[in-house]
């Protein structure tokens, strides 16, 4: 195969792997405290031998989280809380602390605040949040202050990664940062409210056919990239 040929593959790989990242936001559109994920192209350029033309490659293995807020729906649960603003609920999980914005939280049977699967809400300080259980009213503070009965408990933290760019997804609405976490400012928790996924459908759904064009006109020149090379050939084996 040619370089013409090189190139094509390896923007169709990259064109796939964005289909199933488009793919995998749609799926979420109902998803609790998701983030839309998107991905970077980069091109790398590489010489060959003298006197030949450079080599052009397409590559998209870059992942790019859109960390922009969410629209909130109100339920009324004690333990539902959303982010207005900047920042990361920090939870304890099996594989470590990891982040998020999906804020729904049960009691556990200790008391601790927990999500759906087990991980654990920790407070400012990266101590597990604790309710008591014979409490008769939960409150919550914008500042993260939880009060049970008008006594305070503790402050549930907020917390962003120093760099953006080192959130890793982990598994569902979580993620983890390869560096420091800082305190997130200018942030308020809301009581009573989730903050549902930030894809928009519209925008998703169009850049999905995009794509899709896209690769269909790749696979396309591809095709006729086959033939051309056959015709070749069978005109030299002539």
């Amino acid at each position: 195969m040619d370089s013409a040929g090189y190139t094509s593959l390896t923007r169709q790989s990259g064109l796939m792997r964005e289909m199933q990242a488009v793919a995998n936001n749609i799926a979420n559109i109902s998803t609790t405290g998701f983030r839309r994920e998107g991905l970077v192209f980069a091109e790398h350029v590489a010489a060959l031998e003298p006197g030949e033309p450079s080599l052009s490659m397409a590559r998209a293995h870059a992942r790019h989280t859109d960390t922009g807020q969410g629209p909130l729906t109100q339920t009324g649960g004690s333990f539902d809380f959303a982010i207005e603003g900047e920042g990361f609920f920090l939870v304890e999980t099996t594989a470590g602390q990891e982040l998020t914005r999906a804020g729904a939280f049960t009691p556990s049977a200790e008391g601790e605040l927990v999500t759906h699967d087990g991980a654990r809400l920790l407070d400012g300080a990266g101590a597990p949040v604790f309710v008591p259980p014979d409490a008769r009213s939960v409150s919550l503070a914008a500042d993260g202050t939880l009060s049970a009965d008008g006594r305070p408990l503790t402050q549930i933290g907020l917390w962003a990664p120093a760099d953006p760019t080192d959130l890793a997804r982990r598994a569902g609405v979580r993620f983890a940062a390869a560096g420091d976490l800082v305190p997130a400012e200018g942030a308020a928790i809301l009581q009573g409210f989730v903050e549902n996924s930030n894809v928009d459908a519209v925008s998703e759904i169009a850049r999905m056919i995009e794509v899709q064009h896209a690769y269909q006109m790749g696979q396309q020149f591809l095709d006729k990239e086959d033939e051309r090379i056959r015709a070749v050939l069978q005109t030299l084996g002539r």
